[in-house]
Formats: C-alpha cells, sequence, structure tokens
C-alpha cells in the first residue's frame, strides 16, 4: 500500500440504529446486545442494534412511511432517497441482528432481496412510521471505522411477534436483553450510545413515556477536524 493511501481519510458510511423501547412497571426498557471481542469496530461494548446503510436500502418499499419532520431532519444536506435508505437500514438491522420484524401487512412488490424474505413469509411490509428520529453522530477522526450513524426510537409495541423471541438473530451481538433505561449507563458502552441513553431518557420522561416527537434531534458533528454539536430542526 502506498504512503497515500495509508495516510487517506476513512469514508465515512452512513448507518442506522435503533432503540427499541418497551415499557415496564419499573420504567422503560430498552433492547441492547454486545459486540464480539474480536470485532472491528466496538468490540465488547453492548449497542443498540445497527449497521450501514446497505445499496438496496433505499428501494426497499415501506407498508407506511416515515414521519414526515424525520424525514426532513434526515434529508438535511443529503440526497432525497437517504431517509427511506436509513429507515430501511434500522428496520433490517433490527431483524437481522435480534430476529424481531418491525412491519404490518402487505405484499411486497416484484423481487424479494434475500435481507427480506422473513419479512414476506410473515405477509409483511417494514413500518417505517414506527420509527421516530431522535439523535445523530459522526464516528470522530482516528477510529478503524467512521460512520455518520441516525438513532431511531421505536416502541416495542410495532414489533410482529413475541418481542423476547430472539431465537432468529445472527450472531452479531450476544447477551440480547432488555435493559431498564435508567440502568443502562452503568454497561460498558461506547461514548456517543450513552450520549443517546440519555438523550432518549430525557425525551421520554418529557413526554411521559409517550411516543415522543422531538422538537429538535442532537448531532455530534465530528466530519471535520474540530468536534461541534448542534440541533437539527
Amino acid at each position: 500500500m502506498s504512503e497515500r493511501a495509508a495516510d487517506a481519510p476513512l469514508r465515512i458510511r452512513d448507518a442506522a440504529t435503533i432503540l427499541l423501547v418497551r415499557r415496564a412497571p419499573e420504567g422503560p426498557q430498552v433492547l441492547m446486545g454486545m459486540r464480539g471481542a474480536g470485532a472491528a469496530f466496538m468490540p465488547s461494548k453492548y449497542v443498540f442494534p445497527g449497521g450501514a446503510v446497505d445499496v438496496g436500502d433505499a428501494a426497499v418499499p415501506f407498508a407506511a412511511p416515515l414521519n414526515p419532520a424525520c424525514a426532513a431532519r434526515l434529508a438535511e444536506r443529503a440526497p432525497a432517497a437517504l431517509a427511506g435508505a436509513l429507515a430501511a437500514a434500522a428496520v433490517r438491522e433490527l431483524w437481522e441482528e435480534t430476529g424481531l420484524m418491525l412491519g404490518a401487512p402487505g405484499r411486497w412488490p416484484g423481487p424479494v432481496p434475500r435481507d427480506w424474505q422473513g419479512f414476506v413469509d410473515a405477509g409483511l411490509l417494514p413500518d417505517a412510521s414506527a420509527l421516530t428520529f431522535v439523535f445523530r453522530a459522526i464516528t470522530p477522526p482516528g477510529r478503524p471505522r467512521r460512520f455518520d450513524a441516525r438513532f431511531f426510537l421505536a416502541d416495542a409495541d410495532a414489533v410482529h411477534g413475541d418481542a423476547d423471541d430472539f431465537s432468529r438473530a445472527c450472531d452479531e451481538l450476544s447477551h440480547l436483553h432488555w435493559v431498564a433505561l435508567a440502568e443502562a449507563r452503568r454497561l460498558n458502552l461506547p461514548f456517543i450510545t450513552e450520549v443517546a441513553v440519555a438523550e432518549v431518557a430525557a425525551l421520554l420522561a418529557r413526554n411521559g413515556g409517550a411516543r415522543p416527537r422531538p422538537e429538535n434531534v442532537p448531532f455530534f458533528d465530528n466530519a471535520g477536524a474540530h468536534s461541534t454539536f448542534r440541533r437539527l430542526q
């Protein structure tokens, strides 16, 4: 590898992460799992299901679209199709990493991508209306991989089937379990995951546990040489 190639900045990939939350007598719980010790990115850390946007995500059909306010914030300084692709990636990653489906009854139009065959077998289309865009963060320079990650909040009531059944999950995340949101920061979390937990806990508290419509979305922007924080209106 040439010196120039070795020093070239890593490409920042678009990614989606999902905070699936359910109500419990002691307070809200969030679904988390642990990345493997050998993972190139965030090894041995507890995280939410999520991953990079795939090429085919922009063409995924939905039973219902994203909330317009969420779609507008996701499209800021981005191609119009990216909002739908991010929503599809969030639903797909939840399905792959936990075996849980955010979907509603519907017939898939045309050929079915392999990643979505489980939805077709269940007679479902992914449901983007179940998602609320609540947080955004770009991985700082110097990490082995860099992502422009959008975090979505979803209510476990929107899951098709048993929200405790992880039998169809892949092996990317271990120790999948529901964690009390108030206790989640005691786990071994990446810094930005800690921040996301705190933001979502505050958002749910302000809305009395109901599904929130945030007035703005926190954004940790590490794309440049200096880290900046702002809020997407």
